[in-house]
């Protein structure tokens, strides 16, 4: 059983995942945080985000659409910072992290989708005075690991 335990090891373990691998897993971390932001274009991309079988024109596709959903949100949270929209915005730009092609993001594609998630806990918890990063943390370490033992 592979243990993930810390932010250390969960990025080492991520950066050794191949491109589909991180793909696939980014993609899991954008589900993980979807019920926070209901958006059916964004749940649509994680669709293909998650299909190890995409063709190039379905991912660029999806991430085109990431995009926009993404712009839209920031465009709505104004100067106010409208946190309910950052949320958005967060789950939104984890599912562009999802789609992007490794080399376009230094860090990893998986560990910028799971930052922009563990973000979208942490906005939603300043709506709702409640704190829930430690607990995406956590289910993120548990997604990893449940993929490497597999």
């Amino acid at each position: 059983m592979n243990r993930v335990s810390n932010d250390r090891d969960f990025r080492t373990a991520l950066d050794h995942l191949e491109g589909k691998q991180q793909r696939w897993v980014a993609a899991r971390f954008v589900e993980s945080v979807l019920s926070l932001y209901p958006d059916a274009r964004i749940t649509r991309v994680v669709w293909v985000a998650a299909d190890p079988d995409a063709d190039d024109s379905a991912l660029a596709e999806a991430l085109r659409v990431a995009r926009a959903a993404a712009l839209e949100c920031h465009a709505r949270c104004g100067a106010e910072g409208d946190w309910l929209e950052q949320v958005g915005y967060f789950v939104a730009r984890a599912a562009v992290a999802a789609l992007t092609p490794r080399c376009q993001l230094p860090g990893g594609v998986a560990w910028q989708a799971a930052m922009s998630s563990r973000m979208a806990q942490a906005a939603k918890a300043i709506v709702g005075a409640e704190e829930t990063a430690g607990q995406e943390r956590e289910n993120q370490y548990r997604i990893l690991a449940e993929f490497l033992d597999a």
